[in-house]
């Protein structure tokens, strides 16, 4: 093909800055595709700024943030925000780190509360496991799992949930009405076995080991003759609780044909009855107002206690190898339970 006019190209030139694609401008103008694709060559088009404000971070920036949180170096986008001022003098918002961090895949959450280890309560937890780490469901239903716990009769324990279509309205529904110090509440010691719970005890006085060792006689002696156990198959468990390590109550128990277990400190995680007790505060909150007084909140409780089926008690009993496990898997450490 011959030389194409002046005209030609600026009119080229002018669809090509439009936008237009080589085909349509070809088919426009008349002129052969070839024609239109090398005049596009020699045309220089200026790409638009996007515009915005330019990044606050690099690449490097970005990923040194990422690394600050992920080796555990810092814990918080404040933390990082004044490493990027001390290694690199960025000044930059909290805010902006926060928004880099979750567009690289992190999130803020809550941290979950869970006992003080020490190194010590660590080695017992672990050596524990060990020990534990072969004992079949069949094993771990020859335990009796025992505790005590505080029950409010405002039941601020337990978290409740409503349904709306505005969640920020403040109505009756949505409400969830407190009170100082729970409104009085009840402290209260139970068991567990496989065949279901024990015998429940409110505890009126303060908790001694005097008091402790006339629950064992009575509360724990009645549930093993209820459900017919054999004493000298069972093993009783309870935490490090000083009242529970009491010499009055070490004797009693050492005069006892059932073992005792040797339990690690700080380990609520390894006790199924604290999902137990879960479970109960769970099944209080469905009443729709609040006990009137102490002696409704005990009528509750013994309801709902009583209508434990052994079910439950059975599950949470056989999730102790996976609780073992879990602390195996964490070197001691704390688990999800």
């Amino acid at each position: 093909m011959g030389r194409i006019s002046e005209q030609d190209k600026r009119n080229i030139k002018a669809l090509v800055e439009k936008g237009m694609s080589q085909r349509n401008i070809s088919a426009q103008l008349k002129i052969p595709k070839t024609t239109v694709a090398r005049q596009s060559k020699k045309i220089n088009i200026k790409k638009k700024d996007k515009g915005g404000r330019p990044r606050l971070l690099s690449t490097r920036d970005e990923n040194f943030c990422m690394k600050q949180i992920t080796s555990g170096k810092c814990a918080t986008a404040v933390q990082v925000t004044k490493e990027l001022k001390k290694r690199f003098d960025i000044t930059i918002s909290t805010f902006t780190v926060s928004r880099t961090l979750k567009k690289n895949g992190l999130k803020s959450v809550e941290k979950k509360k869970k006992p003080l280890l020490s190194t010590k309560n660590i080695k017992a937890r672990l050596d524990f496991a060990k020990s534990h780490q072969d004992w079949t469901s069949d094993d771990w239903e020859r335990v009796i799992f025992s505790d005590e716990t505080k029950i409010n009769r405002f039941n601020s324990d337990g978290r409740t949930w409503f349904w709306s279509r505005d969640p920020n309205a403040l109505t009756d529904q949505s409400v969830q009405q407190t009170v100082k110090h729970g409104g009085g509440g009840i402290m209260m010691w139970g068991c567990m076995t496989a065949k279901g719970v024990g015998y429940a005890c409110k505890i009126d006085n303060i908790l001694d080991q005097h008091l402790y060792k006339e629950i064992l006689e009575d509360d724990l002696m009645k549930t093993i003759e209820f459900y017919d156990l054999e004493p000298d198959k069972i093993i009783f468990q309870h935490d490090n609780d000083p009242k529970h390590t009491a010499k009055t109550v070490k004797e009693w128990l050492g005069a006892q044909e059932f073992k005792v277990m040797i339990w690690p400190a700080q380990s609520p995680d390894l006790n199924p009855i604290e999902h137990l007790w879960a479970h109960v505060k769970r099944k209080l909150n469905q009443y729709n107002k609040p006990a009137k007084g102490i002696n409704e909140l005990w009528e509750r409780i013994q309801e709902v206690w009583n209508n434990i089926d052994a079910q439950t008690c059975s599950n949470l009993i056989n999730s102790m190898p996976s609780r073992i496990k879990a602390v195996l898997k964490a070197k001691g450490k704390w688990t999800k339970y």
